[in-house]
């Protein structure tokens, strides 16, 4: 797992300098022909982590319901976020990979609950949702570099 734990780790700091490098007003601005924003790729990758990996093995979040559902599948920028949010982000970037690799190391992950992702790929346990969840980050990665540049 531990090469699971560093493609993990490159996809946060590549989301990382994508928010360090950009305004706020960059971070919230929708191009035309797309849905959404970098703030909300960011966002939606860690509230997609925080539900394949802890929702689904019956343990706690490290967000909130409200960031959740802020950022779930499905959804869109309802507004302009904040700096202060765009700094919360940043910081959970980083907690929530550091929280992840210890809670696995330590072994607090024991019960998952199988679930099929819209792709049709079954999740069977904590290692196949952390593996799929590399994936997962790295299209919404793609997404962020190719707005990016129309930002």
């Amino acid at each position: 797992m531990d090469s699971v734990f560093e493609v993990h780790k490159t996809i946060r700091s590549i989301l990382l300098k994508i928010l360090e490098n950009h305004s706020l007003e960059q971070l919230n601005k929708i191009p035309p022909g797309f849905n959404n924003n970098l703030i909300w790729n960011i966002g939606h990758c860690i509230s997609s982590q925080q539900v394949l990996v802890y929702k689904l093995s019956g343990l706690p979040t490290m967000v909130s319901e409200e960031f959740i559902a802020k950022y779930k599948k499905g959804t869109k920028p309802e507004g302009d976020v904040s700096q202060e949010e765009v700094d919360e982000i940043k910081e959970l970037l980083s907690e929530t990979l550091e929280k992840t690799k210890n809670d696995f190391t330590s072994g607090l992950f024991v019960d998952f609950n199988e679930y099929t992702t819209s792709m049709g790929f079954t999740l069977h346990n904590v290692q196949d949702a952390l593996s799929f969840n590399n994936y997962h980050e790295g299209i919404h990665t793609g997404i962020a570099m190719s707005i990016r540049k129309l930002v």
